[in-house]
């Protein structure tokens, strides 16, 4: 059975942390994975949760009928300054040991490095896998990490070439549908060849911005180092959904016990309930 869960971050505005899993099932949801919050791991900052927190959030998701198949932390694990380096890395070890007191057995990260740096970048990678990867391992995690736009690596196939270079099977990739594009547009080749690595995929829509020649989306100057994509509710982009869940059936990862999906959407904060509901149903249908 597919997991669907909802990412929370839409409710963040107006919402206390411990209300997530009751909205997630308000919505229909069984499913949650927590994103960066300001009273648990906000981004590239140490987590502000102690087991009090950690208690409680279990006791409301138990209390909810909600799991927690995941978490989501952003951390500056491959910054190619080391004092930003170090402090990614000791605020990692802390996600991992709230992931261990959740019972939660996934964590969805990104690469955090930055593109005008690509070799440095990927070297403090690796080098914070020399101290993070073992703990992961011994605990029985697993981390899927996605080239996010505006990172060291932001093509699919090289974001995977990087994650396969650390030959451990604890390691695994997250398929994000609005970067697409930023992958190179390639779900019928790169899915089948990560395989059984992927670990979780998330569902949102996107434009694709190299259409009409590169002129899809304009800045001034022309030339400006920016990244464009968007996080829609499905149907409303150019995502082939079609496409990405065939070939996701294809090379079975809806056949897995631990398939999940996230519905992702940030764009319509406003609709966030109705929006939330469509995610689901529209999910549903393409799992079929």
């Amino acid at each position: 059975m597919v997991r669907i869960a909802l990412d929370p971050t839409p409710f963040h505005d107006g919402h206390a942390l411990l209300e997530f899993p009751d909205i997630a099932a308000r919505l229909g949801y069984t499913h949650l994975q927590l994103t960066p919050h300001a009273d648990f791991s906000p981004f590239f900052r140490y987590p502000k949760a102690d087991d009090g927190l950690v208690a409680k959030l279990k006791k409301a998701a138990r209390d909810a009928g909600v799991s927690i198949p995941a978490i989501l932390p952003v951390q500056r694990i491959s910054w190619p300054d080391e004092p930003q380096r170090q402090a990614a890395v000791r605020n990692f070890r802390r996600i991992i040991q709230l992931a261990v007191e959740l019972e939660v057995p996934v964590i969805n990260t990104e690469f955090s490095g930055r593109p005008e740096r690509q070799e440095d970048s990927e070297a403090a990678f690796y080098t914070s896998m020399e101290e993070l990867l073992p703990i992961i391992e011994r605990e029985g995690l697993r981390l899927n990490v996605d080239p996010h736009p505006d990172d060291f690596v932001e093509d699919g196939l090289e974001g995977w070439r990087v994650l396969r270079g650390l030959n451990s099977s604890a390691v695994g990739f997250v398929y994000v549908a609005s970067h697409t594009f930023h992958y190179g547009d390639r779900a019928t080749t790169l899915l089948p060849e990560i395989g059984d690595r992927i670990g979780a995929v998330y569902t949102a829509d996107t434009f694709d911005h190299t259409r009409s020649h590169g002129l899809r989306y304009i800045t001034n100057p022309p030339g400006n180092a920016v990244r464009v994509h968007q996080h829609l509710k499905i149907g409303d982009g150019d995502v082939n959904w079609d496409e990405l869940f065939t070939t996701l059936r294809e090379i079975g990862y809806l056949d897995r016990d631990d398939a999940l999906i996230v519905s992702n959407v940030f764009a319509e904060d406003e609709n966030r309930d109705e929006v939330s509901r469509y995610q689901l149903e529209k999910l549903r249908e393409l799992i079929g």
